[in-house]
């Protein structure tokens, strides 16, 4: 009578055809047990970096930058300002080109053409007295990439950039730095202190940007910096709120609620910030009659 597993030979199976039914089969040798699955990779941020070469529009030089192979990053949401947050890394600190030769940088949204009056403003006031800084190491720091939003911010102030590239890269900056805040390790020397400092700054530039969003809605045409007009006064109505300017805040909040070409994302993201604003408007007023 043929076993209940015959015919596995033909899977090569054969070992399992007469096997009992209700007998424990023998435990394998250790040299015979199925290895452990291996542990996940770990990966270093210089693991989700390559060199990217990239001609100046101002001294015609080339360079290579590091830049972040996006496709790897792993995304976990955004902050209420719409600040993305990535699992592995923070690809902010990479997304300033700066040339090393002349000092130009700019965001990489904006890297290309200039016109010849703003190559002759950079050459003139960045160019002139620019220093190129020590040849980074596999990654930038923190404090390596702030100081390279500065110098993309005083390139745009100098090429008369938009207002709203002037507000994006301010926003970024800001980002930036709540993210150095959250990564500052607490074991530091004066930890408390540079906490304070980072935030400081990160506010700081978070009230620029919002000034120049302000400006850029009234003398901009849409898109603006990727944004349309909802995504735009969403983010807007959020800054405000923050430096508690909570006329603009309700206004814009309501404009995006009432809004039939806002998608529901935002409209979801703005019924949250509209509760949050009713607080703190409470909070103000009895703080007010104290």
């Amino acid at each position: 009578m043929s076993g209940l597993l015959s015919g596995l030979s033909e899977l090569g199976l054969g070992n399992m055809e007469n096997i009992d039914l209700y007998t424990e089969p023998e435990e394998k040798s250790a040299k015979d047990k199925i290895p452990e699955k291996p542990q996940k990779m770990k990966f270093q941020e210089k693991d989700f970096l390559f060199d990217k070469k990239y001609e100046c529009p101002v001294c015609y030089e080339t360079f290579k930058e590091k830049t972040v192979r996006s496709g790897k990053l792993r995304l976990m949401g955004t902050d209420k300002d719409l600040r993305p947050l990535y699992e592995q890394m923070e690809p902010l600190k990479y997304d300033v080109i700066l040339c090393p030769h002349c000092g130009y940088a700019t965001l990489t949204r904006y890297f290309g053409g200039l016109t010849v009056s703003q190559i002759k403003s950079v050459r003139e006031n960045i160019s002139s007295s620019f220093h190129s800084p020590e040849p980074a190491g596999d990654i930038y720091t923190y404090e390596e990439a702030i100081n390279r939003y500065k110098l993309c911010l005083a390139s745009t102030i100098v090429k008369r950039g938009k207002a709203s590239e002037k507000a994006y890269i301010c926003l970024k900056a800001g980002w930036l730095l709540r993210s150095m805040g959250e990564e500052l390790d607490r074991k530091e020397p004066d930890y408390n202190k540079k906490l304070q400092s980072i935030r400081e700054q990160e506010r700081e530039f978070l009230k620029n940007a919002l000034e120049g969003f302000i400006t850029a809605r009234q003398s901009e045409s849409y898109p603006i910096c990727g944004m349309d007009e909802m995504t735009l006064e969403y983010l807007i109505a959020v800054l405000a709120m923050e430096f508690e300017q909570y006329e603009i805040a309700s206004k814009l909040i309501s404009n995006v609620l009432i809004s039939p070409s806002a998608n529901p994302r935002t409209k979801d993201r703005a019924r949250e910030i509209k509760e949050e604003l009713v607080v703190k408007i409470r909070e103000k007023k009895a703080a007010d009659h104290e």
